[in-house]
C-alpha cells in the first residue's frame, strides 16, 4: 500500500465565470492530492487561457494534448472513469491514449446526478444519466477546437476533420493536435447546441478500450483514503454502542491515556473517539476504555424473534403494490395450489476498504478526502455539524475500495461522524477517522431482513393462473431525502422486481407490510431485487415444473409482451446449449430478471460439494443494457456481480442475538474464495436502446439460478438464504 504525504498548502479551487452559458465554467483545477488520479494527467497551473482549455465543467484539454474528463460519479471499481471518458472521447474524436479522468469536486449545480437531483452515485445510473450529457461536453469541445483551427487557417469549419486527436484541413494540408489550438479555443464562446454523432459512426463507444485506472490499481499507485497522510495527522477510532441506538452515559479513559501514542479522548454523539498518532495506538486506546452505555430504548430482539413476527404478518395481505384479476376466484377454480415461505437475513456490504475519512478544519472552512458516494448530502451534513456554509466544505472524492451501497448513506453517517470528531478536537490538526472491519460488520446499514409468502396456482390447462405475494420488511427510503419516492405507503425498493413481474399471469397480487426495527438499514447491491428475484424466479420455476413445462420454454411462453426479457433468455439458453447433456452429478438452473432497466439471464451448472451444499462450476450470462459503451467493462461487471451475489447467497448472513450482532469479520462473514468462483461466460446483446446500468443487474439472477439447479439436482427447494445455513426446515422436497 502506498502512503503519500501531502502538502496542505496546495488547495482545491473552482473558478466560475458568470459570462459563460449556464452550467459551463472556465476551468476546473484540482490539486494533485485532491483527486482520484488517472495516473497520467499533468497538474495544470494557470488560468483558462494559456495552459489549459476547459470549455465546460467536464472537459479540460492541456497544452500537452491530454484530455482530462471531470467525472461526477465515485469510482469504486464499476468503471465510470473509463465509461464517461469514452463518451467524451467519442464526440471529441480524441485518441484513447490521450484520455485521462479525475474526480469532479463537490458542486451539485454542476455535477448533480440527473436521476437524483443531487451529486451522487448509485442505482447503476452513471452511464445512463450521463450518456448525452458527456457526449455533448465532448462535442462542444470539438466544435470549439475546429472553430479555432478554421480561424487560424482561414478556412471554413465545415472543411475540417478530426480523427484520433488530429485536426486536419486536407486541401491546405494544415493539421494540428489539440494542445496547439487550446489557447485559441479557450477564447471562444462555447456553442449552445451541438450535433451528436450517428451511432453508426461510433469508433470508441462499443469498443473494449482499456480502463483508465487499471494500471495504477494493479501497481499500487492508486490513491485511496486509507493511503493519505497529512503532516501532523492523527488517527481516530470511535467506540460505538454495543446495541444500535445506545448512547454514552459515562466513560473512564485513564488506562487508554497510558498507551504510548494516544493523545486524547472525546465523547461525541456516536460514541467515544480516541485520537492517537497512529492506528494501533488508537485501537489499543479504544480497547482500554471503560464505558457505561445508556442502552434504554435500543433493539433487544434476536433475528429469530423478528422472523417469527414477520411470518405472522405475512399471513395477511399488506398494502397493495399491484393487483389485477380476481385472486380468490382464481385460486378456487385452480387444480393445483403451491405455497412457499422465504426468509432473507440482514446482509452487510463488507467492501474491501472499510469506511474512512480524512478531515481538516481551517479558519472558516473544512476540507475532506474520502470516497464520498453522495457528495451533496455529505457536504451539507458536514457543514451543519461545523456551522459552515456548504460551499465552505471541500470534498475531495477519492477512489474507494468497493461500496456495494455502503458509502451511499442518506443520513451521511460517516461524514457526520468525521465532522463530530473534528468538532470535538480543540485544534485544527488533520484527522483520519478509520472504521475497522469489525466496526463495519457490526455497524448496521444492512440490507434489511425480509420474509415473503407466495401462493400460486395452475389451472386445468397447465397454465399458471394466479400469483399472490406478500412481502414483509423494513423500508429503506423512510426517513431519508428519498422518502418522496414512497407512493401510497409502498416503498418501491421493497417490492421492485415483484410488483413489475413480467410473466403473463392473469391474476396477480403483490402487497407489502413495512416494519419498524431498531436496526439501521441501507441499500445493498441491487437493493430490493436481491430478494424479489430469488422468490419470483424460484417460485415460477417450481410452478412451471409442477405444470410439466421446461423452465426455459415455459418462461418464454409467458414473456410474449416483453421481448427484451425473452431476448436475454433465448441468448443465454443458446450460449449454454440448454437441454444438452450435462456431466454426471451436475444439473443446471436458469433465472431471468430486470433491474435498473437492464435485462440479465443466467444459467448455473451445479453439483453437490463435500459439505452437502451447492458447488457452482459455470455460469452463462446474457445481458441487454442498451448501447454497450464498453463491452469489456460490462462483462467485468457481470462477472463481479455473479461473484458478489454468489458469495452472499452461499455464505452470508448477519444475525442478531438479543440486539447484539454475532458476526465480526471475514472469518464468520466471508466472501467467496477464488477457488469457489465459477467459470463465467458472458454475451452482451447488441442494442440501439439507450444505455442502462450494469453495476448491479448481474447480482439478482445468480442465487435463483443456483437454487433452481439445486432443486433439479436434489429435489429440494431452498426457502432460506444463505445456502450454507440450510437446515431440515429450509429444504422442501418437490415432486
Amino acid at each position: 500500500m502506498t502512503i503519500t504525504e501531502i502538502n496542505p498548502s496546495r488547495r482545491t479551487f473552482l473558478k466560475n465565470n458568470a459570462g459563460v452559458a449556464a452550467g459551463l465554467i472556465i476551468g476546473v483545477h484540482l490539486a494533485e492530492f485532491g483527486r482520484a488520479e488517472s495516473g497520467a494527467a499533468a497538474i495544470i497551473k494557470g488560468g483558462a487561457s494559456g495552459a489549459t482549455f476547459a470549455p465546460n465543467a467536464f472537459v479540460r484539454i492541456a497544452s500537452d494534448d491530454t484530455v482530462t474528463v471531470l467525472v461526477k460519479h465515485l469510482e469504486f471499481g464499476q468503471g465510470p472513469f473509463t465509461g464517461l471518458a469514452t463518451l467524451v472521447a467519442e464526440e471529441l474524436d480524441a485518441d484513447w491514449s490521450q484520455m485521462r479522468a479525475e474526480a469532479a469536486p463537490a458542486n451539485a449545480e454542476l455535477y448533480k446526478n440527473l436521476a437524483f437531483g443531487v451529486q451522487g452515485t448509485g442505482g447503476s445510473t452513471a452511464i445512463a444519466n450521463s450518456y448525452e450529457q458527456m457526449r455533448k461536453a465532448g462535442a462542444a469541445a470539438r466544435s470549439m477546437l475546429v472553430a479555432a483551427a478554421a480561424e487560424e487557417w482561414g478556412v471554413p469549419a465545415s472543411e475540417i476533420s478530426v480523427d484520433k486527436g488530429i485536426i486536419t484541413h486536407a486541401e491546405t494540408n494544415n493539421s494540428a493536435r489539440f494542445g496547439a489550438l487550446a489557447d485559441q479555443a479557450a477564447k471562444l464562446t462555447p456553442p449552445k447546441d451541438v450535433v451528436l454523432k450517428d451511432p453508426k459512426d461510433f469508433k470508441l463507444i462499443g469498443a473494449s478500450v482499456p480502463k483508465l485506472d487499471s494500471r495504477i490499481k494493479t501497481t499500487g499507485q492508486a490513491m485511496f483514503t486509507m493511503d493519505l497522510r497529512l503532516p501532523g495527522m492523527l488517527t481516530v477510532l470511535v467506540a460505538h454502542p454495543p446495541r444500535f441506538g445506545g448512547k454514552v452515559k459515562s466513560f473512564d479513559d485513564s488506562e487508554a491515556r497510558k498507551i504510548n501514542g494516544v493523545v486524547t479522548t472525546k465523547s461525541i454523539p456516536e460514541g467515544v473517539a480516541v485520537y492517537a498518532k497512529d492506528f494501533w495506538a488508537a485501537k489499543k486506546g479504544r480497547d482500554s476504555l471503560t464505558i457505561e452505555w445508556d442502552l434504554s430504548g435500543t433493539e433487544t430482539r434476536s433475528s429469530s424473534d423478528i422472523f417469527v413476527e414477520y411470518h405472522e404478518a405475512s399471513r395477511a395481505k399488506g398494502t397493495e403494490g399491484i393487483q389485477r384479476g380476481d385472486i380468490d376466484s382464481a385460486f378456487g377454480a385452480s387444480n393445483t395450489v403451491l405455497e412457499a415461505d422465504y426468509e432473507f437475513p440482514f446482509l452487510a456490504h463488507a467492501p474491501m476498504e472499510p469506511l474512512d475519512c480524512v478531515i481538516e478544519r481551517r479558519a472558516g472552512e473544512c476540507e475532506t478526502w474520502f470516497g464520498s458516494q453522495l457528495q451533496t448530502i455529505d457536504q451539507n451534513v458536514i457543514a451543519a455539524v461545523l456551522g459552515l456554509a456548504p460551499e465552505k466544505v471541500i470534498i475531495n472524492t477519492q477512489f474507494a475500495g468497493g461500496s456495494f451501497g455502503r458509502r451511499a448513506q442518506p443520513d451521511a453517517g460517516l461524514a457526520k461522524e468525521a465532522a463530530e470528531v473534528a468538532k470535538a478536537y480543540t485544534s485544527n490538526t488533520p484527522l483520519k477517522l478509520v472504521w475497522t472491519r469489525e466496526d463495519d460488520i457490526r455497524g448496521g446499514r444492512y440490507r434489511p431482513m425480509y420474509v415473503h409468502r407466495l401462493r400460486g396456482a395452475i389451472d386445468g390447462k397447465g397454465q399458471i393462473a394466479v400469483w399472490e405475494q406478500v412481502i414483509v420488511g423494513q423500508s429503506i427510503m423512510t426517513g431519508t431525502p428519498f422518502e418522496s419516492q414512497i407512493k401510497d405507503g409502498v416503498d418501491p425498493s421493497s417490492v421492485e422486481g415483484a410488483s413489475d413481474l413480467p410473466y403473463a399471469i392473469p391474476n396477480l397480487s403483490v402487497s407489502l407490510h413495512t416494519t419498524q426495527i431498531g436496526v439501521p438499514i441501507l441499500w445493498w447491491r441491487s437493493v430490493g431485487h436481491t430478494h424479489t428475484a430469488f422468490t419470483t424466479e424460484t417460485f415460477i420455476d417450481e410452478l412451471l415444473i409442477k405444470a410439466g413445462h421446461d423452465p426455459v420454454a415455459g418462461r418464454l411462453a409467458m414473456l410474449g409482451d416483453h421481448p427484451r426479457y425473452a431476448g436475454v433468455l433465448e441468448a443465454v439458453a443458446k450460449l449454454a446449449d440448454w437441454g444438452s447433456t450435462v456431466p454426471d452429478g451436475r444439473t443446471r438452473g436458469v433465472a431471468v430478471h430486470k433491474s435498473f432497466d437492464s435485462y440479465v439471464a443466467q444459467i448455473a451448472e451445479v453439483s453437490r460439494d463435500k459439505h452437502g451444499c451447492p458447488r457452482v462450476h459455470k455460469v452463462w450470462c446474457a445481458v441487454d443494457c442498451g448501447v454497450a459503451v464498453n463491452p469489456n467493462v460490462i462483462t467485468a461487471q457481470m462477472e463481479g456481480g455473479i461473484g458478489f451475489g454468489l458469495g452472499a447467497a452461499l455464505f452470508d448472513e448477519i444475525t442478531m442475538v438479543n440486539g447484539h450482532i454475532a458476526q465480526s469479520n471475514f472469518h464468520d462473514y466471508r466472501s467467496i474464495r477464488i477457488h469457489e468462483m465459477p467459470e463465467v461466460e458472458v454475451t452482451v446483446i447488441q442494442s440501439s436502446e439507450k444505455p442502462t446500468g450494469v453495476g448491479e443487474p448481474g447480482v439478482p439472477p445468480i442465487a435463483p439460478a443456483v437454487a433452481n439447479a439445486w432443486a433439479a439436482l436434489t429435489g429440494e427447494r431452498v426457502r432460506r438464504l444463505p445456502f450454507h445455513s440450510v437446515t431440515a426446515s429450509n429444504k422442501v422436497k418437490t415432486a
